[in-house]
């Protein structure tokens, strides 16, 4: 976790080892998405999600390409940047897709998340900002093969 401007004697409750939903892993058309869980004790709206990286066996998606989906909808990070009318809740699943090819069989999923949590003042004009980090390895699922 990175803390901007936090005392060495500040404790921040975050959850990274349940970033990825384990299982999730899936592949179809050239993109590749993994269900991610909020590793934060409450809900935060989407413009404090800032920012995502999605790496598959140590190739990243390009952040042009990465998507975010929750609540039905899906957004790209500049979308999000002024939304407060979605919410990403601890209880819910987003979804992370980006441009990423990947074969059948086991694979190395590392999600990389950029927070701001808005009620948190360490300074003046500065919310909390957290950066958290996930990794896991789990068997890709062609979308074919999850609808059956």
């Amino acid at each position: 976790m990175v803390c901007d401007s936090c005392r060495a004697d500040e404790e921040v409750i975050v959850i990274p080892d349940r970033i990825i939903e384990q299982g999730t892993l899936s592949a179809r058309d050239g993109r590749t998405s993994v269900d991610v869980r909020l590793p934060w004790y409450r809900a935060l709206p989407a413009s404090c999600i800032s920012g995502a990286r999605l790496t598959i066996d140590g190739v990243e998606a390009p952040a042009a390409s990465l998507r975010w989906q929750m609540n039905g909808e899906e957004f790209t990070f500049a979308d999000m940047k002024t939304n407060t009318e979605q919410w990403w809740f601890p209880t819910d699943s987003a979804v992370l897709s980006g441009d990423l090819t990947v074969d059948a069989g086991e694979h190395e999923v590392r999600v990389d998340l950029e927070l701001f949590i808005p009620y948190i003042i360490i300074a003046d004009d500065q919310v909390l900002h957290i950066e958290e980090h996930d990794t896991k390895t789990m068997t890709v699922r062609q979308v074919e093969e999850a609808r059956a």
